[in-house]
């Protein structure tokens, strides 16, 4: 199906585009994909600098071990044995928690609910319901989520269904890469502007070379604990 997973023989396609400088767009229609398969498929593996067939490939692995969950109730349902107001003030806690470190209050609001539920999962209309928010409000706060590839979506019947990617914090951490690498660029942007003789270039020039020491040291953890949790399965 035009919308369904990537093959692995496609992703490596993906990652040769990429690496040629094809944009989304047009290598989605030399796959025959919508472009909107392509584009979630690189925001979710790294972006289009760090895309990797074989990386992208074992975290769809990681994904489909999922089972897809047979939900009872209209709100997803909490951790078994969980006194429910204990369980919602932690809720509470852990979106302000995310808030705190810069995910939007929305956003951290719709990761917090998928994370205590016991599924991992749930629908837009579920989540209106548990926040008591417009589904315009769901609908920006999902988007978002996504496009940084921490959460996913299948088709429940006639509604999308929304889930918490497995592993979510390797996720995060290739988001947090993604942004230190603009920061490297830019910064050495300007250092060659205003020349390292100048304190604004000289200021930049250390700032880029922070930044790119910690990409290294990141990238280099982040492929570790891939590596280590591929070994136990």
């Amino acid at each position: 199906m035009p919308g369904g997973r990537l093959t692995q023989e496609e992703r490596q396609r993906v990652a040769a585009g990429l690496a040629i400088g094809l944009s989304c767009a047009e290598i989605a229609r030399r796959l025959g994909r919508p472009g909107s398969t392509i584009s979630r498929e690189v925001a979710r593996n790294g972006g289009a600098r760090r895309y990797r067939a074989n990386q992208a490939q074992q975290a769809t692995r990681w994904r489909a071990r999922r089972r897809k969950p047979h939900p009872v109730a209209p709100v997803p349902a909490g951790t078994a044995g969980a006194d429910p107001l204990l369980q919602r003030d932690f809720e509470h806690r852990f979106a302000e928690m995310m808030a705190g470190t810069g995910v939007p209050a929305m956003m951290a609001r719709v990761l917090a609910c998928l994370f205590t539920s016991d599924t991992g999962s749930v629908t837009a209309p579920e989540l209106v319901a548990r926040l008591r928010v417009s589904p315009a409000s769901i609908s920006k706060a999902v988007g978002w989520l996504e496009q940084r590839g921490l959460i996913g979506r299948e088709r429940d019947g006639r509604q999308q269904r929304y889930l918490i990617e497995d592993h979510i914090g390797y996720q995060a951490w290739q988001t947090s890469l993604q942004s230190m690498a603009l920061w490297v660029e830019f910064t050495s942007q300007g250092a060659e502007l205003f020349g390292d003789s100048a304190p604004a270039g000289a200021r930049m020039r250390a700032t880029s070379r922070f930044f790119r020491h910690l990409v290294q040291d990141m990238n280099q953890a982040a492929e570790h604990w891939r590596q280590t949790v591929a070994t136990r399965h």
